[in-house]
């Protein structure tokens, strides 16, 4: 009887696989899903989508024209109101030095004061052969005499005066980051030359090989330049600089040699740290200022731009200030003494 009830109960599971499963009225429905928006726009028709496109570009053009309208409005009120308030005379231009440089004779002490150049180094890194140019000390750094600084100036200023006189070269270097404004105006103004970067070692003592190939340039007594000697004097030596004019020559010792080497005059800032001997003709002043040095070197910039005035004003008189070298004296070789 047990093994009767158990074949039965196993029958009717079987049947019971065997049919299909029913499905809850609660979860069937006879009615359609809900259509999709975005299906419907994408079934839209392509006229419908270029009408809004352009309606988006129509809007963006009229945002754009209003910001231009609203900024020449904002334009147009500020130059008004330029026009009015005060109008304050005489402010105060760091670049007036440079625009228009002082002669050496008004150079004055609270010029040379608002320049910066009465500050020296610290106490501990003083030359004691500058001993003569420092007023005192404070805060632990030397104070350079202003007195002696315009002093200086004024002789510095009077000799490259008198070499841009006689037709001397005069070259101003500076290369500190900041110097290279200056010194073009300085050799632009004395009608000389200029260096701003690195200084070439050798550029005075191996010319020929450093500038050799540089353009060469005859003039005359006027300053008119004679192009039929340019192709004669390509062979000669580069001529070399009757003066030097240096801002920083801390940092260009192997230019201060080289001219000792050919025995060319130099002029210098002097700082509380440097040695005096290395330089011909000093200026006391400090040299890491860059508005210091802008205004020695424009001083000295304008005294050779004097001096120059000075040479064609002779010259158109038929007065030389120094013996002129004659056409027929560039047409022989220097050694030989035969005409090219």
């Amino acid at each position: 009887m047990i093994l009767r009830q158990f074949c039965a109960r196993q029958s009717r599971q079987l049947r019971a696989l065997s049919r299909s499963p029913r499905i809850p009225t609660r979860f069937s429905s006879t009615q359609a899903p809900p259509a999709n928006p975005a299906d419907e726009n994408l079934r839209s028709e392509p006229e419908s989508q270029t009408e809004s496109v352009s309606l988006l570009v129509n809007v963006k053009e009229e945002d754009k024209q209003a910001s231009r309208t609203a900024w020449r409005a904002l334009e147009e009120r500020t130059r008004q109101f330029d026009t009015h308030g005060t109008v304050i005379p005489h402010v105060y231009d760091p670049d007036d030095v440079v625009k228009n440089p002082p002669r050496a004779t008004e150079v004055s002490l609270e010029m040379l004061l608002a320049a910066q150049t009465h500050l020296g180094h610290s106490t501990s890194r003083w030359n004691p052969q500058n001993s003569r140019y420092i007023f005192g000390v404070r805060d632990g750094i030397h104070i350079i005499s202003l007195d002696q600084t315009a002093a200086y100036l004024r002789r510095a200023a009077r000799v490259v005066e008198e070499v841009a006189a006689r037709g001397g070269l005069v070259l101003f270097a500076g290369t500190r980051a900041g110097h290279k404004e200056a010194v073009v105006r300085a050799a632009e103004l004395a009608g000389g030359y200029h260096v701003f970067e690195r200084w070439v070692a050798g550029t005075l003592t191996n010319s020929f090989q450093i500038l050799g190939h540089c353009e060469r340039k005859v003039v005359n007594a006027f300053d008119e330049e004679i192009p039929e000697l340019k192709r004669t004097l390509e062979d000669r030596l580069p001529l070399q600089p009757d003066l030097v004019v240096c801002l920083n020559p801390g940092d260009n010792e192997p230019l201060l040699h080289e001219c000792a080497l050919n025995t060319i005059p130099t002029i210098g800032v002097l700082d509380t740290d440097f040695d005096a001997t290395r330089l011909t003709y000093q200026i006391p002043a400090n040299d890491d200022s860059l508005r210091s040095t802008a205004l020695i070197a424009c001083v000295l910039g304008r005294a050779g731009e004097e001096g120059q005035r000075r040479r064609l004003a002779h010259a158109q008189q038929g007065q030389f200030t120094y013996a002129p070298v004659k056409a027929e004296d560039l047409l022989t070789h220097p050694f030989t003494g035969e005409k090219l």
